[in-house]
């Protein structure tokens, strides 16, 4: 049964997570290309908003317009290229050793090395087959040795066709506990991350919302910055995890094809 919970949702723009919610396994959900032609009909400026690090932004766009969603390069925000701009910020020229399945493609101007490397800066990305115990035991020891860290972002799961899978996160919060230090996140749960999103729509906070099937990185990381929150049932979703969240979604519906009614365009 489709619900919400809160007011009609007021919001001029639209951040969207992409696994869960518009697809799972590269597949579009019921109702998400529709939705999202929706969107793009009525004038309403969206962002699709991912943690997604497998591929770059430029294939992300053409794996979804292959999927029939209407989606341009530009409109793809992935915690990869922020990342990159991070380091760019705040490591400009450093020895970075990535542990995960990032594409160079959206790590331009980084300066990537690896162990062996002597890396300045540790940073992990999406989790892959690389997530051994040698390399990250290795990883543990640089950090140790008092090398930057710095992680893409902190899912803990994601969805795909066979069922849920472990994500980087679950490895990061054994990492920062046993190197006692907490890493520089450069994607969702970010602020940064969500206020690029905003810039990108050029709305201000109060004004745009966004839609996940993660209740802490996705839709309670964006209301804490004043965005407004959609959390849909589809993907990783679970009643328990939404029971046991410390704080409570502006909406709660079925799937991404319930939003439009949600903007009242139905």
């Amino acid at each position: 049964m489709s619900g919400s919970a809160g007011a009609p949702l007021d919001a001029g723009g639209l951040l969207l997570d992409m696994d869960g919610v518009l697809t799972v396994s590269w597949r579009p959900l019921p109702g998400a290309v529709e939705t999202v032609a929706r969107l793009r009909a009525a004038g309403v400026p969206f962002r699709i908003m991912t943690n997604t690090t497998s591929r770059s932004h430029g294939a992300i766009a053409t794996s979804l317009r292959a999927a029939g969603f209407d989606v341009a390069d530009d409109e793809v925000l992935t915690a990869s290229v922020a990342a990159a701009a991070y380091l760019r910020a705040h490591h400009a020229g450093a020895r970075v050793f990535v542990l995960g399945d990032a594409v160079p493609d959206d790590l331009a101007g980084v300066r990537l090395v690896g162990l062996d490397g002597d890396p300045e800066v540790v940073v992990i990305s999406g989790a892959d087959r690389s997530f051994a115990f040698e390399n990250l035991n290795r990883v543990h020891r640089v950090l140790l040795g008092g090398a930057a860290f710095v992680a893409m972002h902190r899912n803990l799961s994601w969805m795909t066709d066979e069922g849920e899978c472990l994500d980087a996160g679950a490895y990061l919060l054994g990492l920062e506990r046993a190197a006692r230090r907490e890493a520089a996140i450069t994607g969702k749960p970010s602020p940064d991350f969500f206020r690029a999103g905003l810039e990108a729509l050029r709305l201000p906070p109060e004004r745009a919302a966004m839609v996940g099937d993660d209740v802490e990185n996705d839709v309670l990381a964006a209301q804490a910055i004043g965005m407004a929150g959609v959390l849909v049932r589809t993907g990783k979703f679970r009643e328990e995890a939404l029971a046991a969240t410390a704080g409570t979604p502006g909406h709660v519906v079925d799937s991404i094809a319930d939003v439009p009614a949600l903007l009242g365009l139905a």
